[in-house]
């Protein structure tokens, strides 16, 4: 059975459960692999696929709650501008800032108060001077028309419960011939039945979309050139990790149950989607 709450119930579920997560954190996604799972699961770093290189040297409060890398598959030019949707401890406004360089400039959205006061602290400590944050939703960007030339979000998206809003802003920001890189959850043949526990929403399985219907959100938005380039089922021992580390999709205080994770299994994926404004 479908969610019966309404958006802004979803919204403060997923901000009270990010916020929670971000001030209880200890570097959970760079630190070792978790005592409950298999000693082959991968770290959740790991699994979300940032190399032992790109985590080196960070400040300790730099951790992902996201699912993927979209900076390593971002054709990014020095100079540029990034904006990142749901920008949260910072790692990915750190990666690309890199990318950009000096003459350019990454801006971070984030809707949690929690989040951006330790992304600006993550941001200061790691001595990055082109990148800023913002508070704002994803559905309404504080963000002016065609500005920037590349937007980024890492397992956000499919939290918000408009996706065709948050889609249609994205196109209203970019510059002519601007694209995006996505690194989100999409679900296959995953039955409605699992898709009403709030608990799920904000630990991002249930609101994440079929992966035909995300694409075709994007195309109905204007993209084109929409496509996945890269996607990552997960089993058993990797949605564990995903669902019971506290930087992953578990909630902060608890884990998700294994009954949960058996649902899901096989039927959710890591997608990387890239897409263009015409221009």
């Amino acid at each position: 059975m479908a969610d019966e709450r309404s958006p802004d119930d979803i919204k403060k579920a997923v901000r009270e459960h990010y916020a929670a997560a971000i001030t209880q954190n200890t570097g959970c996604c760079c630190g070792p692999k978790l005592q409950n799972l298999d000693p082959n699961a991968p770290t959740f770093a790991e699994l979300a696929g940032y190399s032992d290189a790109e985590t080196a040297g960070l400040p300790d409060g730099v951790t992902t709650f996201g699912c993927g890398n979209p900076v390593n598959f971002m054709e990014v030019a020095p100079g540029q501008t990034i904006l990142d949707l749901g920008s949260g401890a910072g790692l990915d406004l750190i990666l690309a800032s890199k990318k950009v360089g000096p003459t350019g400039r990454v801006i971070g959205l984030d809707m949690t108060p929690e989040m951006i006061a330790t992304c600006r602290k993550n941001l200061a400590a790691a001595g990055i001077t082109n990148a800023e944050v913002v508070q704002g939703e994803m559905e309404h960007m504080p963000i002016p028309d065609a500005s920037v030339d590349w937007i980024m979000s890492n397992c956000v998206i499919n939290l918000s419960p408009d996706k065709a809003r948050v889609l249609a802003e994205a196109y209203r920001v970019l510059k002519p011939g601007g694209r995006v890189m996505i690194s989100d959850i999409v679900t296959n043949n995953l039955p409605e039945e699992h898709r009403g526990d709030i608990s799920a929403w904000v630990g991002c399985l249930a609101g994440a979309p079929e992966e035909a219907d995300y694409l075709r959100l994007m195309r109905e938005a204007g993209f084109e050139d929409v496509r996945i380039i890269e996607k990552s089922t997960y089993d058993e021992v990797s949605l564990a990790t995903l669902a019971n580390d506290p930087c992953g999709c578990g909630a902060a205080d608890r884990s998700i149950d294994g009954s949960i994770v058996q649902k899901y299994a096989g039927r959710v994926a890591s997608a990387k989607i890239t897409a263009r404004k015409p221009g």
